[in-house]
């Protein structure tokens, strides 16, 4: 995809200071998401990355991994599953607690929810520290899926979030932001 697409992309989304705690810079993808010409760019970009990889299943994370991981889940043929804070999947659950930019977290994913024959996108909106995602893939690495592939619409090069994320995992952003 052209890159100068994807630039108009970035343009949309908005910076929020000091949210959700002072210091941080909330980089708020609705304004992105609520533009159809945007969320279409951004759904084929992902498409494009991922078409012949054999993808079975996009694990989006709560709560805006939902929005283009579902719809990257549906232009792949791919089936489409949550990652969810604690006590909002129904069924049994796995479970890892991780530590994040502002605090400690908790994220569970259904235990059936992924098979050996599995190859999977983690799919978030935004890569920052790398700590959900960390804690994400090391759920669904303990399924056994066949791959996993990780990406995000969008990363805050400041952040160094890639560093703690597997070596050997392709990651991949549509577009990055400079700084924290």
């Amino acid at each position: 995809m052209e890159k100068e697409k994807l630039e108009s992309v970035k343009a949309l989304v908005r910076n929020i200071p000091d949210f959700p705690v002072p210091g941080i810079q909330f980089k708020d993808l609705t304004t992105a998401f609520k533009d159809a010409r945007a969320l279409n760019l951004m759904a084929d970009a992902m498409e494009e990355i991922y078409k012949g990889r054999g993808v079975t299943k996009v694990v989006g994370i709560e709560s805006r991994g939902f929005i283009c991981g579902a719809l990257l889940a549906s232009r792949l043929g791919a089936g489409f599953v949550p990652i969810r804070k604690p006590g909002k999947l129904p069924a049994d659950t796995i479970s890892m607690s991780y530590e994040k930019e502002y605090g400690t977290d908790t994220i569970e994913i259904h235990s059936d929810a992924i098979c050996s024959d599995d190859i999977v996108v983690l799919h978030d909106d935004l890569l920052a520290t790398g700590g959900t995602m960390l804690a994400a893939y090391q759920l669904v690495k303990s399924m056994n899926p066949r791959a996993i592939y990780i990406n995000f619409l969008c990363g805050l090069k400041g952040l160094n979030g890639r560093d703690v994320l597997p070596a050997d995992v392709e990651v991949t952003t549509l577009f990055d932001f400079d700084g924290k």
